[in-house]
């Protein structure tokens, strides 16, 4: 188990959640499914340091903008989600624009049949997003994109516990990498990529080499268990918010969470992890 030191008074300074989109980009190899994976830049407010998957906040105004979707209506989502419609709909506007800003993937295409597969001609709108300078509706609508929701699918919900001080209600989401499209590492704020199957991202883990928080960890288990990418978009998985708590164990307080024993049991020597949730 981890033993945590929390301050006396951190229950009575919960900050606000936050919603926040992660997507687990997917590809097929001889190995077997592999997924994107960035280490986070050690000067970043949230999970400096760690390896994740691409994806950010939301912006709300998406939920409520002129987007031209093709795919499950913001009403699935809000179903798969146990959210509102105009909640998923900022989320899903989120995974496919973070995902563009974080590894240059897009998830959009010129019709609701087809998707973009070069898109190195979207450079500066990529930039422009990242600083906010449009917004993902305005950059579909100039680019005449639709917005290709029917290539992402959920896969699982995790808030971060109160004792961080940057909280997220995280929705991860699932996507193979459209074909002719690569997956890069041009952002501020990833220092390193990589393409790795779960099993090896997990090796890296226990090495040492990567660290990964409890979400990363879970999901990328949880992406072990697939022979294929075909396998993975067609897997029925139920969505069960999850937030690590702090319970009472042995004189230590110990962070709860789906599997904990098994992460802590192969935690390697990367400090006093707290279980910090984004992806």
């Amino acid at each position: 188990m981890s033993e945590i030191n929390v301050p006396a008074d951190s229950q009575s300074r919960v900050p606000v959640v936050k919603d926040a989109s992660t997507v687990m980009v997917v590809r097929d190899s001889a190995a077997g499914p592999e997924v994107f994976l960035q280490r986070r830049v050690g000067a970043m407010a949230f999970a400096a340091g760690m390896t994740v998957f691409p994806g950010g906040g939301v912006d709300p105004s998406d939920g409520t903008a002129d987007i031209d979707w093709a795919g499950p209506e913001p009403a699935w989502w809000a179903a798969k989600f146990g959210t509102t419609e105009v909640r998923a709909k900022a989320l899903v506007a989120a995974a496919v624009r973070e995902t563009f800003e974080e590894c240059g993937v897009l998830l959009a295409g010129p019709t609701a049949d087809s998707v973009v597969s070069d898109t190195t001609g979207y450079r500066d709108a990529r930039g422009a997003l990242e600083r906010r300078d449009v917004s993902l509706a305005a950059f579909l609508a100039a680019e005449k994109l639709v917005l290709r929701a029917d290539l992402l699918r959920p896969w699982a919900n995790w808030i971060t516990p109160v004792i961080e001080p940057r909280r997220y209600d995280t929705r991860f989401f699932v996507a193979v990498l459209p074909e002719g499209q690569l997956a890069d590492g041009a952002t501020s704020e990833a220092d390193e990529v990589q393409w790795r199957t779960p099993v090896e991202a997990l090796d890296r883990w226990r090495a040492g080499t990567d660290i990964l928080l409890p979400p990363t960890w879970s999901q990328l288990v949880a992406l072990g268990e697939f022979a294929s990418t075909a396998e993975v978009l067609a897997a029925e998985v139920r969505i069960d918010p999850i937030m690590p708590v702090l319970s009472d164990g042995g004189g230590r307080q110990v962070l709860m969470f789906p599997d904990n024993q098994r992460y802590f049991a192969d935690l390697p020597d990367q400090g006093r992890l707290k279980g910090s949730v984004r992806e």
